[in-house]
């Protein structure tokens, strides 16, 4: 199955992004893909230790009715998703804009169509298509320290948005 979805995967990626978005194939069933919380991808509970491999399977990676698939334009299959599917391991800032780097090196800029939330203290970045990052520890921490108070929250604004992290009241 993973040789047949990689090999559906490299000719559509040769073509640019592909388009996982217009492809609706029909369901295969469930594949033995894991991405853990860390980021770390697994199949048949091994490790995929290849960065482009990584890359390519993050490149077909589709998120429909909560549940996550890899999609080709002729089959889709289940994988396990622990947290979010990416994680956001840095970022810079210019002018006033936070764009963050994922393990899979997707390039995200903090703003309308890239939005900042947090859930359970852990912060999420949307990376495209409904598909997020969790922001990092170490990422995170340094963000803190551009954040700013707007009236009772604490923030960090990029791009003209503010996201709030926090009540500003529990910074105490």
């Amino acid at each position: 199955m993973a040789e047949n979805i990689l090999a559906e995967a490299t000719k559509a990626a040769k073509k640019g992004p592909p388009p996982v978005h217009l492809w609706n194939p029909p369901y295969c069933g469930e594949m033995d893909m894991r991405i853990a919380r860390d980021g770390t991808w697994f199949h048949e509970g091994s490790p995929i230790g290849r960065a482009p491999m990584v890359r390519l399977f993050a490149s077909i990676l589709k998120l429909e009715e909560g549940r996550f698939y890899l999609v080709t334009p002729v089959e889709k299959l289940g994988i396990t998703v622990e947290d979010a599917p990416f994680v956001a391991v840095d970022f810079t800032v210019e002018n006033g804009v936070v764009e963050f780097v994922t393990n899979v090196e997707d390039r995200v800029v903090l703003g309308p169509e890239h939005g900042l939330r947090m859930e359970g203290g852990a912060p999420y970045v949307m990376v495209r298509r409904g598909l997020e990052a969790r922001v990092d520890r170490k990422s995170f921490y340094r963000l803190m320290e551009l954040g700013e108070v707007e009236g009772e929250w604490f923030g960090v604004r990029s791009s003209g948005v503010f996201f709030p992290v926090m009540r500003a009241a529990e910074l105490g």
